[in-house]
């Protein structure tokens, strides 16, 4: 019975939480402080919960339990009129026009006080005064509800590090002075883009894992996926924040058909698409489509690689993927957000659409980048055109040099495995 309850307690506590820090952080204008006020609601539901049973509403007992532990917590501190004062004088302002310019900013942003708070709690969990490893921590454990523990094997470091950035970030909130509160707009686009930054890199460590004996972290997707669709809600005008969701979307629905059953990796045009989730693949397209609609402008970074992935997912069988379309794609994303690894895959959609030797001249420019030269993909790349144009000895030294470079398991296999081949 009791470890049903528990069961309960940990669903709600994920579904939960991030609304409960968010309303509490309102009340004491403190995150650190708020994730603790929210931690003794926890405590105190794993206290009463299995006695008295699941509540009616156990989102609402939280956040309950969660705010009178702030007032008191507020008394305590003898500044319970003062906040209270300031709490009523901002739901004054609240009710007279809701955060103005930032609603004007976000267009279709929610207005109603839970998502405000919320948008809040993900604009300060991703504040650019944080390092991106920071804020990926933070980001978990907030809105995520994800325990140190398991941060610290998603993100595979130990769990006294990731312990170490979560209060270090906190620290550091409160020592730069951060208020819990929306950017103004002139920094909206900043702020933005830091938030949509630590959701992706969270989604691509689940999607392919840098290190460990697993190709993929499944948890890690769906934590991203969670997090894009209620930044997707909360600021709904932005076409960025649907193209991320739509590449994540996308990418998601080939999970089943990237491993084989002894979870080895399998390559896209090697999958089988039929085990491709076809409910992803359309929200990930309806996702595109706002995006587009909403970019005026012209798409943006994430919005051009859904587009790439779009094309992949319209291909029932691999043969019939439009790869002079993804190149031209890769063209408009290496004009607007130009790296090295957004020309590499240039490269292979070139070879993929143009041949091999047009994809090698690409791949042989990138060779003298300082910022390639650990990166496994590169040797891994040049492996496949070497091998398509016939250079067999030098292809399988390619492939072992990435297989070299790897520190993930089920990557350095495949590598090897592409070297014997040869």
């Amino acid at each position: 019975m009791h470890s049903a309850t528990h069961q309960a307690i940990a669903t709600v506590w994920r579904l939960e939480s991030a609304k409960i820090v968010a309303g509490v952080a309102h009340m004491v204008r403190d995150v650190g402080l708020a994730e603790e006020l929210a931690q003794d609601a926890l405590v105190a539901a794993l206290e009463h919960w299995p006695v008295q049973g699941v509540p009616r509403n156990p989102g609402a007992w939280l956040m309950t339990t969660a705010r009178n532990r702030a007032l008191d917590r507020l008394r305590r501190d003898k500044t319970l009129q003062g906040k209270l004062e300031e709490i009523g004088r901002d739901l004054e302002a609240r009710e007279a026009l809701v955060v103005p310019d930032f609603v004007d900013a976000l267009d279709d942003a929610r207005a109603d006080r839970i998502d405000d708070d919320l948008l809040r709690l993900i604009f300060t969990a991703c504040h650019p005064v944080l390092s991106t490893e920071a804020r990926v921590a933070l980001t978990l454990k907030l809105l995520g509800g994800l325990t140190t523990h398991e941060i610290a094997r998603a993100c595979l470091v130990p769990e006294p590090t990731v312990a170490q950035r979560i209060v270090r970030a906190k620290r550091t909130l409160g020592e730069a002075r951060v208020p819990f509160e929306l950017p103004p707009v002139d920094a909206l686009g900043e702020r933005l883009a830091s938030v949509l930054e630590a959701v992706y890199l969270i989604f691509n460590e689940g999607y392919t894992a840098t290190a460990g004996e697993d190709w993929m972290r499944p948890a890690l997707c769906d934590e991203a996926l969670r997090l894009g669709r209620m930044l997707a809600e909360l600021a709904s005008g932005q076409s960025e924040v649907h193209g991320l969701v739509a590449l994540m979307e996308l990418q998601a629905s080939r999970a089943a058909a990237r491993v084989d059953a002894a979870g080895r990796p399998v390559l896209l045009l090697e999958q089988d698409r039929a085990r491709w989730d076809p409910l992803l693949i359309r929200r990930g397209l309806a996702a595109l489509e706002r995006a587009e609609s909403l970019g005026a402008g012209g798409l943006g970074p994430y919005a051009l690689q859904a587009a790439i992935a779009a094309c992949h997912a319209r291909a029932h069988v691999a043969a019939d993927t439009d790869w002079p379309r993804i190149a031209a794609l890769y063209d408009a994303l290496a004009r607007l957000a130009p790296s090295p690894v957004v020309q590499l895959n240039r490269a292979v959609a070139v070879a993929m659409a143009f041949g091999a030797a047009a994809g090698m001249e690409i791949v042989d420019g990138l060779t003298r980048e300082k910022s390639l030269r650990s990166y496994q993909w590169l040797p891994s790349v040049r492996g496949d055109l070497l091998a398509k144009l016939g250079r067999k000895d030098e292809a399988r030294a390619e492939f072992e040099r990435a297989a070299s470079l790897t520190a993930n398991a089920r990557e350095r296999e495949l590598l090897l495995a592409r070297a014997r081949g040869l």
